[in-house]
């Protein structure tokens, strides 16, 4: 097959030399203006002859490379196919590219590329699963991460309070999640709520009081210790 496809491109070479003025072989030898299939058997031609598709990093990128002079006839013909190009020339070779994967897709499938089409829809659809992947773990590691801190302070803030004596004086419910707090400090706000069952909002309370108590000094004013209640 691959030395098929040499003698072909060979062959191609050949008669692009001997059009001369007339233009390149490629383009103007075929008459575009013909049945619909004929048009994709000669576009099928020239992708096999002609053409590579690149999946690296995630995008697709779909190149001719041709005769200097069939690059603009080409870039025009798969316009008017439906796929978005553009040309320009490297290293003395014309160069019709295109980026759209959407478009590329669309080309592939209507030319009868079917395994190259597998290919690039099972590498976007692939793309598409890590960065919602990437996203979800990102949201959750942010999650635990604020959770580990607030536990963290809510510890500290229940260690001070035991410590100068303010943590017996504390009602019940505090008292009650301050302990539930040092056996699984790991536990969410639901996970304690459950385990002690009360409300959520009770064990939220709870806490933000031991937080803000323990910014206070042990002997400040009475009114600043009415006002947490």
């Amino acid at each position: 097959m691959t030395r098929l496809v040499h003698r072909l491109r060979r062959l191609v070479e050949g008669q692009a030399g001997q059009a001369g003025p007339a233009g390149p072989a490629g383009a103007s030898m075929f008459a575009w203006r013909t049945a619909e299939h004929c048009r994709v058997a000669w576009l099928r031609g020239r992708f096999l002859a002609r053409g590579s598709l690149s999946l690296a990093g995630g995008r697709t990128h779909l190149e001719f490379v041709v005769a200097p002079d069939e690059a603009p006839v080409l870039a025009a013909r798969l316009m008017e196919f439906g796929l978005p190009v553009s040309w320009r020339l490297r290293r003395g070779r014309g160069v019709v590219t295109s980026k759209n994967g959407e478009a590329v897709g669309t080309f592939l499938r209507r030319i009868g590329a079917s395994g190259a089409l597998l290919e690039v829809e099972a590498r976007q659809v692939s793309r598409a699963l890590r960065g919602e992947l990437n996203r979800v773990l990102n949201a959750e590691s942010a999650n635990l991460q604020r959770a580990v801190s607030a536990a963290g302070r809510q510890l500290d803030a229940i260690d001070m309070l035991e410590a100068d004596g303010r943590l017996t004086t504390q009602p019940h419910v505090v008292r009650l999640v301050a302990e539930a707090r040092r056996e699984t400090p790991e536990a969410s706000l639901a996970e304690l709520a459950e385990r002690l069952e009360i409300h959520r909002s009770a064990v939220q309370r709870a806490l933000e009081r031991m937080e803000r108590l323990a910014t206070l000094e042990p002997d400040a004013p009475a009114r600043q210790q009415v006002a947490l209640s």
